[in-house]
């Protein structure tokens, strides 16, 4: 076994494995060749793998938090190891490695996710468990149906809208969601990188919607395939309580599956009420859950 630095022909690999070991997470392949090709700049983001006879059987990515104004914050994800390679060190190795990335970058404060297997895995490893999140799917067939807006409520594909008052809206919805950290340093940048930018962005599913000509409420499709991922719904604070992100995010499910895709999945903090209360109206089902972890490094 060694640990390496993934190269952008890991790709296939790394989507093989996490399709097996995290079958809820959606990314394909060329969005994550592109990932490891061309990381962000300024997040000092890097991705390890392990590799055992020329196999890829373990990942982890490391980065500096850069959309919060919390001070030295990092974020090691999707640490995994293939079922048939755990309990040789192989987690624990690639966990080091990512936190010896990090050390040296000022970072004193760091998360990471678990699912509830794992818990024992990360309290041995300084990590207390902070944040339950819910993961759901939805079988797209038969599709929901095409939501008809109220008067004065329009719906827009995003690829329709300059992506900076797209941007405007994401970062005014994100400001409130629950979390270990206030996700309130967003620059456009990286959302460009992250969301619009993304190959597996969905911009004609996408669905945006307007009022009186501004973006009210939005819901984000990034698709693999016959799956898809709803990366963010929300509204702003000025239009909640009327429906508008349920309405987005059905006129979003409704254009995909039109276009293909059979299964939805999406995650929710437990305290995002209001959101678990749409998902549950459009029927998904609760299929994993994982717990957010947070460690100090002295």
């Amino acid at each position: 076994m060694r640990i390496r630095v993934a190269q952008p022909d890991d790709a296939p690999g790394v989507v093989a494995l996490r399709a097996m070991v995290y079958p809820y997470q959606v990314r394909g392949v060329e969005s994550t060749r592109k990932m490891i090709a061309e990381p962000i700049p300024g997040r000092d983001w890097v991705a390890f793998v392990a590799e055992v006879d020329a196999q890829v059987v373990g990942w982890v990515t490391a980065q500096r938090n850069t959309s919060t104004s919390a001070a030295g914050f990092g974020d090691i994800n999707l640490l995994h190891v293939h079922p048939e390679h755990r309990r040789r060190g192989i987690g624990a190795a690639l966990l080091t490695t990512a936190t010896g990335h990090l050390v040296p970058l000022g970072v004193h404060r760091l998360r990471a996710f678990a699912q509830p297997n794992a818990l024992p895995f990360a309290r041995r490893h300084g990590y207390e468990p902070s944040r339950e999140l819910r993961f759901s799917a939805l079988d797209l067939n038969p599709a929901p149906a095409l939501p008809e807006p109220p008067p004065g409520v329009r719906l827009r594909q995003i690829a329709e809208l300059d992506p900076h008052r797209l941007y405007a809206a994401d970062v005014a919805a994100a400001l409130d969601e629950p979390g270990d950290v206030p996700v309130d340093s967003i620059s456009y940048e990286s959302w460009l990188y992250d969301v619009w930018d993304n190959l597996g962005l969905d911009k004609d599913a996408s669905t945006a919607v307007e009022v009186d000509g501004e973006v009210a409420a939005f819901s984000l499709v990034k698709r693999d395939g016959d799956r898809m991922w709803s990366d963010f719904t929300g509204s702003l604070p000025a239009y909640r309580g009327r429906g508008l992100a349920r309405l987005a995010k059905a006129a979003a499910l409704h254009r995909a599956a039109a276009n293909g895709v059979r299964v939805a999945y999406t995650s929710n903090d437990e305290a995002n009420g209001p959101m678990l209360a749409i998902n549950t109206r459009l029927g998904y089902r609760p299929v994993a859950a994982e717990w957010s972890c947070l460690a100090d490094l002295t």
